[in-house]
């Protein structure tokens, strides 16, 4: 007995609760909807209604941006409040009701629009909903808490373009169908979350008053900051899956097929998330970490140098392996570092930094294949993510 509870089972699929369960399939609803558009998006943003690659880099580099910094006063507000699953219902809310907006646009400034209110709908979500993981999810299955809701998120990132290419096939292109059809799982999203995700009680005295003061701030302690100061470096390399699509594209593949792009790259990304949270969980984490920086590294190589669909494909392949070694991992040291109490907050703080820096990566590596091609693109993020590994020593296997 003694043994069993210093030795708790790591990663069993039925030791983790079901909040966690739930969470995991409201991402993957919203994840069906929001990538049948994204699979689609820059395709017709620059097929259809002429945009630049520096434009969609701008549209994607702002929205993502968006999110990430909506992120740090919905986090640090549920730390306030004591109520992360409120504002994660707003967060999915908006979202839902902005998806009719993409079928009725047309122009490119609607679309920035829409694509703009839908990130701000994940950036109020966001961080209130992986605190709410942290919180219901035991200490010792953190890694795999994370790692099976950011799986269960990434299987979503591949069922929406696996429709969205079969609904393109069957009606001839009609993007306005497939973004119309986007809408039904969105609405499924916020109905499970309503229904089937229960926050955990906290101790109303103990909530923070003011989470974003300099003093606050502070209490996250250094091994916090080395993993956002690490985390953001790495994001400079991320630049928005928009460019796979495109090289894909230019590589030769038919405009409808291009959401295979994001199905493969999602059904490598699910198929690693959550065994990377389980070994995260028995330790090692700064080795599974820098496989993943490997990974992108490789990953920008191969699109770069590659003019064939093989080499897309395999380029495309090491991207979701990387996501997957990376993602779900950083997300449980944010957990593990962070104060119960202001969990929200670390979360807001950490994907406010990630947005930053992916806005800067969308913005130059759209203006690098502007004016270089996407060689130029893929290249300096190779170097952004040789970067980040060369700071992987400054974590600690658990950071906390």
């Amino acid at each position: 007995m003694t043994t069993t509870q210093k030795n708790p089972p790591r990663g069993a699929l039925r030791d983790i609760p079901g909040g966690v369960w739930a969470l995991g399939f409201v991402s993957l609803l919203m994840d069906v909807s929001s990538e049948m558009i994204h699979a689609l998006l820059p395709v017709y943003l620059s097929s259809v209604l002429g945009a630049s690659m520096a434009t969609i880099g701008l549209i994607e580099g702002v929205a993502e941006a968006t999110a990430s910094i909506t992120k740090i006063f919905s986090g640090a507000l549920s730390d306030w409040l004591g109520e992360r699953k409120l504002l994660a219902l707003i967060g999915y809310g908006l979202a839902a009701c902005v998806k009719p907006v993409f079928p009725l646009a047309g122009s490119v400034a609607a679309l920035a629009g829409a694509r703009f209110l839908d990130r701000v709908g994940k950036g109020i979500r966001g961080a209130p909903r992986d605190a709410l993981v942290a919180d219901i999810a035991p200490p010792h299955l953190r890694g795999a808490a994370f790692g099976l809701r950011q799986s269960l998120d990434t299987v979503g990132a591949f069922i929406g373009p696996a429709i969205a290419i079969g609904l393109m096939w069957a009606f001839a292109d009609n993007y306005r169908l497939v973004f119309w059809v986007a809408v039904i799982p969105a609405a499924a999203a916020v109905v499970v979350l309503a229904l089937f995700v229960t926050e955990p009680k906290r101790d109303r005295a103990a909530a923070v008053k003011f989470p974003l003061h300099l003093d606050e701030l502070k209490k996250l302690g250094a091994p916090y900051w080395r993993v956002v100061i690490v985390a953001s470096v790495f994001t400079l390399a991320r630049i928005s899956e928009a460019f796979l699509i495109l090289a894909a594209r230019d590589a030769g593949l038919p405009i409808a097929a291009t959401p295979l792009v994001l199905v493969g790259m999602n059904i490598v990304y699910a198929l690693s998330a959550y065994p990377v949270g389980v070994l995260a969980d028995r330790g090692g984490r700064r080795v599974l970490l820098a496989a993943g920086l490997v990974a992108l590294v490789l990953a920008d190589v191969a699109l770069a140098f590659s003019n064939s669909l093989t080499g897309v494909a395999v380029g495309v392949a090491l991207w979701g392996f990387h996501m997957g070694a990376t993602q779900g991992l950083l997300a449980a040291m944010v957990a593990d570092a962070a104060p119960a109490d202001l969990r929200g907050t670390a979360f807001g703080v950490f994907n406010l930094a990630g947005g930053v820096a992916l806005l800067l990566a969308s913005l130059g590596a759209g203006a690098l294949w502007d004016a270089f091609g996407p060689a130029a693109a893929f290249l300096a993020s190779a170097v952004c993510a040789a970067a980040a590994l060369a700071g992987i020593r400054l974590l600690p296997e658990r950071a906390a």
